[in-house]
């Protein structure tokens, strides 16, 4: 099981940035694909947003609202996060994470990676 990330990087404040998650080792159309957060300082990981495989989603950051985006492709097996007007509160490195849609079974993380936004 392998979960790529990608996209991270320095944005200046205001700017956008895509984040991609490329999954493989696991039937990715029966899992819940979701984006986490670590900001600096903080030991645990917060959740943003998740998406079902039919593409409901839920944004468990209020801050995040209204800016970010998540979707998937069951085709590419990828999931995305659009990050639009980004501020410095949104400096972290970015998890991907999957779980089956019945709960059962192992949790896979990707390895993270690192957003900055700074002017």
């Amino acid at each position: 099981v392998q979960l790529v990330e990608s996209g991270g990087g320095l944005v200046q404040p205001g700017g956008s940035l895509r984040l991609s998650c490329a999954a493989s080792g696991f039937t990715f159309n029966t899992y819940i694909m979701s984006w986490y957060r670590q900001t600096p300082g903080r030991k645990e990981r917060d959740s943003v947003a998740s998406i079902t495989s039919s593409g409901g989603h839920t944004f468990d950051d209020e801050s995040v609202e209204g800016r970010f985006i998540i979707s998937r492709d069951n085709v590419k097996n990828m999931v995305y996060l659009q990050m639009n007007n980004l501020n410095p509160e949104d400096t972290a490195v970015y998890y991907c994470k999957a779980r089956r849609f019945d709960g059962t079974g192992d949790v896979y993380w990707g390895q993270g990676i690192q957003v900055t936004v700074s002017s």
